[in-house]
């Protein structure tokens, strides 16, 4: 099955590209290699929260998964609007905005993991980070950075 027919079976659809919010590139392609700016929890709004304050784990990953759909997106773009094309998740890092004593920041950003690897199978296992953060840019839970293989 194709990445596009097993996203529509997921019922996710790519919108487009989220645009960069300051001065940088949302991807920059290096040969068949792609670096993905960092994608924050946003869809039609913005999904802002402390983890280990007003916001729990399952909802944290939810808020991840939003951020690997827009990490496809920005591939999509860097395919020419082929998701077709990708080959391989490399590698996530994920950036929770938690409280100092919160601890399980790889669950949350296994809402990205687990989505990835359900959406493209083997080829969404990469490797990863998952990091603390004391606060991120718009108060959003979850931002998550990639670098992905294309064709």
């Amino acid at each position: 099955m194709s990445i596009a027919a097993k996203l529509e079976s997921l019922g996710v659809t790519l919108g487009d590209a989220p645009a960069p919010a300051a001065n940088y590139v949302p991807y920059v392609r290096v040969g068949n290699i792609v670096y993905v700016s960092g994608q924050i929890s946003k869809s039609d709004e913005l999904i802002t929260g402390k983890l280990g304050d007003d916001m729990d784990v399952e909802a944290g990953a939810a808020a991840a998964r939003v951020c690997a759909i827009n990490l496809l997106a920005q591939v999509k773009a860097a395919c020419g609007g082929d998701i077709d094309k990708l080959v391989r998740v490399i590698k996530l890092t994920g950036f929770v905005n938690s409280t100092a004593d919160f601890t399980a920041q790889p669950q949350v950003i296994n809402g990205a993991s687990d989505f990835l690897v359900e959406a493209l199978g083997d080829a969404g296992r990469h490797s990863r980070s998952a990091v603390s953060a004391a606060s991120l840019p718009l108060g959003v839970a979850v931002e998550i950075e990639g670098i992905f293989e294309i064709e």
